[in-house]
């Protein structure tokens, strides 16, 4: 393809012109943020619908709908989309994308070719992930976890499952490498790490998990291959394999990939906050460093995963001991946005609303997190509801919701038009409401002692499966209504003013919103810091025609 087409698809999100092929070439960021967002969203509503579709299934003790084996595959296909799919590369790829470049005043990422080449990689690892449940003996069983020896042995799919998530970790590993070549080479002058805006230290952190973490399980999907054509003993023990190792080198990645998803959910945090608390950030350098602490943490605490696996006590104290360090670095994040809002001129926008409803979900997320942290209480409540409840608080309480809360932030910045304010906090209250009523009855049946990953149960758990289908009900109107209202704002919502709301950051500061071609009409100069605020209002103006400060 020659470098002139590629020039001529490089155009802005809003060109009259615009045609399916020049989106489909398009090295804009934008757009291509744009492109992951939208099949994303599909896949996210694919999983969202195969949930729903085990919570009917388990209304009422007994078989319903599904048997044993058709359960094992919905919740695979459930837990592979929404993990591999849509919640690790959905926040870095979406608003990565979308937001990272106008924040730093760069006109695009390092490299433009290999982030397009980087989303059709991805698009090719769904693919193949959607040509599994055709082929051979239909999707995998196995649960997002592909734990040997079982998956070495079904016979259902699970070979272009491995491979799918392979070429999906792939395309993650370059996203990461761009980001960060952008984050140190694209900078506007005079912008230092520390007068980053937060959220581009989260993607940061976030880009050198990508990087560092991912081949781990790259390589141990590659054996697992292996293992399954070849008949190589490396995770079998019938073949003289070791089934713990499989579950050590996966979590070795799989760990660091909570924290992959939860950091850019936090940048959005502190971007939030401070806009719509009318006052500089609390704290903006430990926010910034217990990202890069996190990220770092992360990598030392899977063993947590295995305490059941029949590792010894003194390993299990030991990665019993590091976990609970993690809760310091994000206990500093929530003390430092709490702070910021005291004595803030708060505004009780949607983007706000969202963002304190994640404040809720997420401390219930990591308070029962810590909970299981505890190793004697782990292995009571391990593979149980009480963890699926546990999860689920913390990242679609806490990475979904904050995902959310960027997309009514951003959204006037992306489309150049503003939603209904009263619809869309109608919608939050709908999600916040049925998310609570289908995940908190859960902690109860676990607690007494509701396994996970069963399509049956004993009569006494039925009350708390009708409370959670009653709250997935509310749910999923809850995201078909705020998905409705972006789609009424898009097409019908009044024009957005370039700073709606009165942010301090650089994409903010541009002359049209949506954003033209290359960005800023001249490469600004930063001799401020991102967050500042007096009486309300922001300190530094900017003339959008040249990118020059206005004091």
């Amino acid at each position: 393809m020659s470098k002139t087409y590629f020039d001529e698809t490089h155009c802005a999100i809003g060109h009259p012109k615009s045609t399916f092929m020049q989106w489909m070439l398009t090295v804009d960021h934008k757009r291509i943020g744009i492109m992951y967002a939208a099949v994303m969203f599909v896949f996210f509503f694919v999983a969202v619908f195969t949930a729903f579709a085990m919570r009917l299934e388990l209304f009422a003790p007994g078989g319903q709908y599904m048997d044993g084996d058709t359960f094992n595959q919905a919740f695979t296909l459930h837990g592979v989309i929404m993990i591999f799919l849509f919640i690790i590369p959905g926040i870095p790829a979406i608003f990565g994308n979308i937001v990272m470049p106008l924040m730093i005043g760069a006109k695009d990422v390092s490299f433009p070719r290999l982030n397009w080449f980087t989303f059709w990689l991805y698009i090719a690892g769904c693919c193949i992930a959607l040509a599994s449940l055709f082929i051979g003996e239909g999707v995998a069983d196995t649960g997002w976890t592909f734990y040997a020896p079982y998956s070495m042995n079904t016979g259902t799919n699970v070979i272009m499952a491995l491979v799918a998530a392979f070429v999906l970790g792939f395309a993650s590993i370059l996203t990461g490498l761009n980001f960060l070549v952008t984050i140190h080479r694209l900078r506007a002058p005079g912008m230092t790490f520390f007068k980053m805006p937060l959220f581009v230290w989260g993607i940061y952190a976030t880009a050198w998990i990508q990087l560092l973490a991912t081949p781990v399980v790259g390589i141990t999907l590659i054996l697992a291959i292996l293992e399954k054509y070849f008949g190589i003993g490396i995770f079998d023990p019938a073949k003289g394999g070791d089934p713990v190792l499989f579950q050590h080198l996966f979590w070795i990645y799989s760990h660091p990939a909570v924290y992959l998803m939860i950091l850019p959910a936090f940048g959005i945090m502190s971007e939030i906050i401070p806009t719509f608390s009318r006052k500089e950030v609390f704290g903006y350098r430990t926010i910034a460093l217990s990202s890069a602490s996190i990220a770092g943490i992360g990598y030392l605490v899977w063993g947590h995963h295995l305490y059941t696996s029949g590792m010894s006590d003194v390993a299990k104290t030991v990665f019993s001991f590091l976990t609970f360090f993690v809760a310091i670095p994000t206990g500093v994040k929530f003390y430092d946005w709490v702070a910021t809002m005291y004595q803030g001129k708060i505004v009780l926008s949607t983007p706000m609303i969202w963002a304190l409803g994640t404040i809720i979900t997420f401390a219930i997320g990591g308070i029962t997190g810590i909970t299981i942290t505890m190793i004697g209480l782990d292995i009571h409540l391990q593979d149980t509801y009480y963890t699926v409840a546990h999860f689920h608080y913390a990242i679609l309480g806490g990475v979904v919701f904050l995902m959310f809360a960027g997309m009514h932030y951003w959204f006037p910045l992306v489309t150049g038009k503003m939603y209904n304010e009263r619809k869309a906090k109608i919608a939050f209250y709908l999600n916040f409401v049925g998310f609570n009523l289908l995940w908190f009855p859960m902690f109860i049946a676990g607690y007494y002692g509701m396994p996970r990953r069963y399509f049956d149960y004993l009569p006494e758990f039925q009350i708390y499966h009708q409370l959670s289908f009653i709250g997935a009900v509310i749910f999923i109107a809850g995201l078909i209504y705020m998905f409705w209202v972006f789609f009424k704002g898009w097409t019908q919502g009044e024009a957005a003013t370039p700073n709606p709301w009165n942010a301090t950051t650089l994409e903010w500061h541009l002359p049209t919103s949506p954003p033209p071609l290359e960005n800023h009409t001249k490469v600004p100069y930063v001799d401020f810091d991102p967050y500042e605020y007096h009486h309300g209002e922001p300190v530094v103006k900017f003339n959008y025609e040249t990118m020059q400060r206005i004091d």
